[in-house]
């Protein structure tokens, strides 16, 4: 006789029901799997492009500065009279372009530690109690030095009284590049491409902080999947 003919269908169902249940867990951890590897895929590659990003501006910063310092402080090969390009000291303020720099060198270095983390073989020596928080604090610290450089620019630069890097050279880029002339110009566009690569990096790294987040709620939702295995399988 069958189940049902020898006892009543609901003890038959209680039966089933452990089986169905591990065959329902397993669907929902691959699942969750799949799921998991997918966001930070999607993280890596957020990281990635920040890195790349901040590596842009770096150079577009650094290399300001030094023509600046060039320019400035250099060994001049004409005229003394050069020194006057720029201004005095209490009406210039280079630090705004100091800053975008110092943001950008914090943006490359907390996406090259995230990423160094992910990478297999670091991330099998790392326990997950200290993966996760190099993984959320990489974007934090990004969008901080990002927000933090474009403020202090916006700042400096609605000031009448005091000029920056950029506005200096923009006011003054049509200006020929003779002799020991500073590249106004060049330095006008590097100023813009620095700051708006800032700004680009802002909602760039809160999409990083979002996605870490969300990585962090999967694996902490009811019946995850086991920290272990998931750190073996990404």
């Amino acid at each position: 006789m069958t189940c049902l003919e020898k006892q009543p269908s609901s003890s038959c169902e209680l039966k089933a029901d452990p089986a169905h249940r591990s065959s329902q867990e397993k669907a929902r951890s691959a699942v969750q799997l799949r799921t998991i590897r997918l966001v930070d895929g999607a993280r890596a590659g957020v990281s990635l492009l920040a890195l790349f990003l901040g590596l842009a501006g770096l150079v577009a910063t650094s290399l300001a500065i030094r023509d600046y310092n060039v320019s400035r402080f250099g060994p001049l090969t004409g005229s003394l009279a050069w020194l006057s390009v720029w201004p005095d000291n209490s009406a210039f303020d280079i630090q705004p372009t100091v800053s975008l720099a110092v943001g950008f060198a914090l943006v490359v270095l907390a996406n090259a530690v995230a990423l160094a983390a992910d990478l297999r073989f670091i991330r099998a020596r790392l326990a997950a109690a200290v993966h996760r928080p190099v993984a959320l604090a990489a974007p934090l610290v990004g969008l901080v030095a990002a927000l933090v450089s474009v403020i202090s620019s916006y700042v400096a630069n609605q000031s009448a009284a005091v000029d920056t890097l950029t506005s200096w050279s923009c006011r003054w880029r049509f200006l020929q590049n003779t002799g020991p002339a500073p590249p106004f110009a060049s330095l006008c566009r590097t100023g813009h491409a620095g700051l708006n690569l800032a700004i680009l990096l802002i909602p760039i790294e809160f999409f990083a902080c979002v996605l870490v987040g969300h990585s962090v709620k999967l694996r902490r939702m009811p019946g995850h999947i086991s920290t272990n295995h998931v750190e073996a399988s990404v």
